[in-house]
């Protein structure tokens, strides 16, 4: 494997409704000449318009199919285009530039095939997650280890950093928001080295708003037994 440059580097952002942040955070990302892949999952704003004024990398799905159909959808395109690195990136302005370049520097030095974001590795950065959301995600962490053995500090986080031989394992069938285990149990099934990160999430008004709520994610965590019992 050649070393990876910036064409190489591939980042997934899928995006429903995001057209109030979307234009700011592409904005962000462009800044690193990383290839940046949207997935328009069936949004009825502005979220295509204001894609294409900042990739030629655009997808559609034409129906709400959800973030895991959309994760999917995108990572088949970047490896079909020749991916090296793809990093996975939330649309709602929650995750930093810095935290990303550097996973990518991790994954692109061959210190690990997937490289993971965490907001618990860090005591300042663990501190300043909303209480409830907190305890949603130390539920999601240790129910993930109970049932597939992975030990991770934080099984939901939507920024990774794979290589391509990383990516190439990921298929998901989870649609909606289960995905986030299902991947972390596909990449802990093959011959992979995976490290965790520590990254800072920026909780806003928007973001906050557009997350899981407690009821939602006992759905996604039901929807994963499921998944794991009869798929």
């Amino acid at each position: 494997m050649t070393t990876p440059t910036h064409e190489d580097i591939f980042v997934i952002i899928p995006a429903f409704n995001e057209g109030p942040i979307l234009g700011e955070v592409l904005a962000e990302v462009a800044t690193t000449g990383y290839q940046i892949v949207v997935i328009d999952d069936g949004s009825s704003d502005e979220t295509s318009k204001i894609a294409r004024k900042h990739t030629p990398h655009l997808l559609k799905h034409f129906v709400n199919r959800g973030q895991g159909a959309a994760l999917q959808t995108g990572i088949d395109y970047a490896l079909s285009r020749g991916a090296n690195i793809i990093a996975t990136f939330d649309a709602d302005g929650q995750h930093r530039i810095i935290d990303m370049v550097d996973m990518v520097e991790l994954v692109q030095a061959r210190e690990c095939d997937a490289a993971l974001g965490s907001r618990f590795l860090d005591k300042e950065t663990r501190d300043s997650i909303p209480t409830g959301r907190r305890v949603l995600l130390r539920c999601a962490s240790t129910l993930q280890k109970l049932i597939s053995g992975t030990n991770l500090t934080d099984a939901h986080n939507g920024l990774r950093v794979l290589s391509r031989k990383a990516a190439c394992q990921v298929q998901l069938t989870n649609d909606r928001m289960a995905h986030a285990s299902e991947i972390i149990d596909q990449l802990f099934a093959g011959d992979l080295v995976i490290r965790e990160y520590p990254v800072k999430i920026e909780y806003t008004a928007y973001s906050l708003g557009k997350g899981q709520s407690w009821t939602g994610g006992f759905r996604i965590l039901f929807h994963y037994i499921i998944s794991r019992v009869f798929g």
